[in-house]
């Protein structure tokens, strides 16, 4: 292969992998890997799925963000500054407010997902009564295996 052959060669490969470069950022690679936090006062998607489980984790969900909405802070910061060990600050507020807030939060989204369609009216009272009672640990947590004794 002769030099000048070489060179030209050399040059496609660094305008063929420009190209390539070029291309990942106009499919959005710039934005890979991007941390965005949603406002939990604005409506999100649904957590995606059928059934008890998806409506269970979508209640929680937007039980969460109505909570988070109410103290003025993410749904990710809330979960994390309850969770020991997460390296995020403990949110400012005390024990009572925190519970009231993730009540409410909850209470609304078990309402929504009655209004829906996607809960029934019986099932909605008896969560809104394990809402009402049980430790509001339990309730971040998805109310831990809950969808396998409804299922």
């Amino acid at each position: 292969m002769s030099r000048r052959t070489a060179i030209g060669v050399l040059v496609a490969l660094f305008v063929g992998a420009a190209g390539l470069i070029a291309l990942e950022f106009a499919n959005g690679a710039a934005d890979a890997g991007a941390l965005a936090i949603h406002n939990p006062c604005e409506p999100r998607s649904a957590f995606p799925g059928e059934g008890i489980d998806a409506t269970l984790q979508r209640i929680v969900s937007d039980g969460l963000d109505g909570a988070a909405c109410e103290l003025g802070t993410s749904r990710e910061e809330l979960v994390l500054s309850l969770a020991p060990g997460s390296g995020v600050e403990p949110i400012p507020w005390d024990d009572e407010t925190i519970e009231r807030a993730v009540r409410a939060g909850l209470l609304e989204s078990i309402d929504d997902a009655e209004q829906r369609g996607s809960l029934n009216g019986l099932l909605a009272v008896a969560l809104r009564q394990v809402v009402e009672h049980a430790p509001v640990q339990w309730l971040i947590d998805g109310g831990q295996g809950i969808a396998g004794l409804l299922d």
